[in-house]
């Protein structure tokens, strides 16, 4: 069965985000000053080949904590769903 995975990596809430912060700046200097608290991260979509969705979720969540995001600074969610 193949699955698919929509991931989103954020940076940690405790941590500044430099990215988000250039962004909030510059929209204050666009006038556009009531857009605030900007956090930029990534968006993964990918697809899985498993026998189960309790197997796809699996390896899906091993390739966030191994490769596709940063404990340390970032944090995971993902949805699956049947291809």
């Amino acid at each position: 069965m193949k699955f698919i995975a929509e991931i989103e990596v954020m940076p940690l809430k405790a941590l500044l985000d430099p990215q988000g912060k250039a962004v909030t700046h510059g929209l204050k200097n666009m006038g556009l000053g009531e857009l605030e608290n900007v956090r930029i991260g990534k968006h993964i979509t990918l697809e899985v080949e498993a026998d189960s969705k309790e197997n796809a979720k699996e390896k899906v969540e091993t390739a966030c904590r191994k490769l596709l995001s940063n404990p340390i600074m970032e944090s995971f969610h993902f949805t699956l769903s049947e291809n």
